[in-house]
């Protein structure tokens, strides 16, 4: 998580955003005093000096914090909440601008100060006298009078100075620094080679006849694209075409195109990217793997995915009980799925073997004859602008809320960022960027939240009694094409409702305490609630009419159109579950059974675990593995669970307002209310499961899940 500044957002008479900037950095502007980050001017040359700068000024910070602290609040945690939001607020802006506006002067800034970056990181969370002061707090006659919120910050940081090695001593300690600097290395360098050999793959065709079956949408993307590589007169009527492994360009060609031998090409190319060569993750994948098994021996667990769990609400029996539980209930439905489609494109005149190439483009021909429903045909309805405007309803139905735009009030680093102001009762309560399209000559793939700055009571600016909230939200979908908007896939709508919910916990939390405030201190395996509970409304009938209007005439989504959208909701999902069961079971399966150096490679693993997770076994030379960076280069390793884990608890949750009526627009607010003042407000302040009985009166079930999924048994 990152948090990046402590200087004032405030409000001028009309509420908006207001910057105000100290100028005792201003030859730095990566250290610069202001609300958010003066992204528009940080370049790559004011990371070196800035972060060195910084991190000098804290470790005097932290010797001076060393040699006086008390085991009070006042004495330990205050200081330490203003220190560690420095070095997290100037160190985000950086880890923001490397995955939106990549280049080889930042990559080459962030190597050379990345280690110092790490030395500081270890030395916190390997500090005695702070550990010492923490269990003094724990011990002492002050602990009872702390709120829970305090507690549950003082447990944390007990439970992290003991994963963070306090405890080690002489050369177990000099190796596990070691150990965490060489996985931060490694980490980048994954992300870098997978983002190398994505913009490496390129794919001119000149040919109509090698376009054919690509729908209009990818045509005009890919015409786009070819301009941008010198073909000046590009045009999506007559070619030429580029085609990349980025997921706006890929996607349309496995699912659409007939050409099925540049299927197979992107195909393969998908399945090894960064899998040989010099931008090959293979041996980074053994080693991060066996240093992680060694630091979990350093720190006494049998395997990582011990560690990772020690900070989430799941254990590993727990994790693996409900992926088996989950898995078993998709198996046959998965198996049917695979069948329909291979009848399907046999009835159809196919009469080839049936290959990982091809289920994509059949099961879109069959969902289209079966629901007479396409993506392209709804695109037109999906105008980023109306999405937005709906999913901001939804949130003022909901939680209460206005969205205002404030675009002008923030510095960006793209043309197509906007900023956002989040009023309640009229007043501001948080702001956050969106940062929407799809750039894969410099932004990394997939879509997240994070932070900008977290809410503080301590951080408060003058005259003010909380810091409020900013949020990142970024995607990757469908960029605009000439003079239309952004006309969106239905997934990308859901990716949008998906992100927003993330960014709702970090920005309408109540927690003053800045260390559990919004996402900060819930447990990895909860993390993803808000936002799976957001994508449900995208099926809502009436959310759906607030912004499922065609971009050119205004005419509402027809209901024959929104009743196959609904009743395709389900097509394949013992397929769709499986395959996220697959990520799941194999990161739990490395990070805590694997043995690096052994017989068995990771890629035997992956093969060994599609076995009961792939209905269509993997080609032989699939190297998934070394694009999987939400667990080599992300916060998901041995947690990628999480997502059922989440899944199973946001389920649960949209069901209350199922029980309460979804046409009921007061019970509907009434629910969103009390969904708002317990998962979005207690932050980190309250453990999760606790948090959840709070909304639901209840601990939590499976039945809505699989209900949703259509995947319980029938009846008998």
């Amino acid at each position: 998580m990152s948090m990046r500044t402590n200087a004032t957002v405030g409000a001028d008479t009309t509420g908006t955003a207001v910057l105000e900037k100290s100028t005792t950095a201003a030859h730095n502007p990566l250290l610069e005093d202001s609300v958010t980050p003066q992204f528009d001017k940080i370049q790559a040359e004011h990371v070196v000096p800035g972060i060195k700068a910084l991190l000098a000024e804290l470790n005097a910070n932290l010797d001076e914090l060393e040699k006086t602290v008390q085991p009070t609040w006042e004495g330990l945690v205050e200081p330490l909440e203003r220190l560690s939001d420095k070095i997290e607020r100037t160190w985000g802006a950086v880890s923001h601008l490397k995955a939106v506006k990549d280049s080889e002067p930042l990559r080459t800034a962030v190597d050379e100060v990345q280690p110092e970056r790490v030395k500081l990181s270890l030395r916190l969370s390997q500090s005695k006298p702070l550990y010492e002061a923490f269990k003094g707090i724990k011990e002492g006659k002050l602990w009872g009078q702390l709120s829970e919120a305090q507690q549950r910050i003082v447990d944390g940081e007990l439970r992290d100075f003991v994963l963070g090695g306090v405890a080690l001593e002489g050369t177990a300690r000099e190796r596990f620094n070691e150990i965490q600097q060489e996985l931060s290395q490694l980490s980048t360098k994954f992300s870098n080679n997978l983002l190398d050999a994505t913009k490496a793959f390129k794919k001119l065709l000149k040919e109509p006849a090698e376009v054919e079956g690509l729908p209009k949408s990818a045509l005009e993307l890919a015409a786009q694209q070819a301009k941008t590589e010198g073909e000046a007169d590009a045009t999506a009527e007559k070619g030429p075409w580029l085609f990349t492994l980025d997921f706006p360009s890929f996607f349309p060609v496995i699912t659409h195109s007939q050409n099925r031998a540049l299927r197979e090409e992107m195909y393969r190319a998908n399945i090894t990217r960064a899998s040989s060569g010099e931008k090959d993750n293979s041996p980074l994948i053994e080693k991060v793997l066996s240093l992680k098994q060694e630091k979990a021996r350093l720190l006494g667990y049998d395997n990582f995915a011990e560690v990772s769990m020690a900070s989430k609400m799941a254990t590993l029996d727990k994790a693996e009980a409900l992926l088996e539980d989950l898995r078993s209930a998709s198996w046959d439905a998965a198996v049917k799925d695979l069948e329909e489609v291979k009848a399907f494109a046999a009835k159809q005149g196919f009469t080839e073997e049936l290959r990982q190439w091809d289920i994509s483009f059949w099961a879109e021909r069959l969902r289209e004859d079966k629901y007479n429903i396409t993506d392209e045909e709804l695109r037109p309805y999906f105008a980023l602008p109306n999405v937005l405007e709906g999913l901001f309803q939804v949130a003022g139905q909901l939680f209460g809320v206005t969205v205002e735009a404030a675009d002008g009030k923030a510095p960006v680093w793209n043309a197509d960022v906007r900023f956002f102001c989040i009023k309640q009762d009229g007043k501001p309560k948080a702001y956050f960027f969106f940062d929407p399209y799809s750039r894969p000559a410099e932004k990394r793939g997939g879509a997240w939240m994070d932070e900008v700055v977290g809410r503080s009571k301590l951080l408060a600016p003058p005259g003010e009694s909380v810091r409020l909230p900013i949020a990142h939200m970024v995607c990757n979908q469908t960029p605009p094409v000439g003079s239309k908007p952004s006309l969106m896939t239905f997934r990308e709508v859901e990716t949008v409702f998906h992100e927003f919910g993330h960014a709702l916990q970090h920005m309408m939390t109540q927690q003053a305490e800045g260390l559990v405030a919004g996402i900060r201190g819930v447990e990895w395996d909860a993390v993803e609630l808000p936002s799976q509970f957001m994508e449900n409304w995208c099926y809502n009938r009436a959310t759906l009419n607030t912004f499922g209007r065609h971009y050119e005439t205004n005419e509402p989504l027809p209901e024959d159109l929104y009743k196959k959208l609904v009743a395709a909701r389900t097509y394949r999902s013992g397929s769709m579950m499986m395959r996220q069961l697959h990520f799941a079971m194999l990161d739990l399966e490395l990070h805590a059974r694997f043995k690096p150096g052994g017989k068995e490679t990771v890629f035997d693993v992956d093969h060994r675990i599609a076995q009961k997770t792939m209905v269509m076994q993997p080609l032989p030379e699939d190297r998934f593995l070394c694009g999987f960076s939400h667990i080599f280069a992300g916060g998901y390793s041995a947690g990628y669970y999480s997502y059922k884990w989440a899944e199973v608890l946001s389920a649960d949750a949209f069901s209350a307002f199922e029980e309460a009526g979804l046409e009921n627009e007061s019970a509907i607010a009434e629910t969103g209310r009390r969904f708002r003042d317990t998962v979005l407000s207690l932050g980190g302040g309250r453990a999760p499961a606790l948090v959840f009985k709070d909304f639901r009166g209840r601990e939590p079930s499976t039945e809505a899940l699989l209900r949703h999924n259509d995947l319980l048994p029938a009846a008998a």
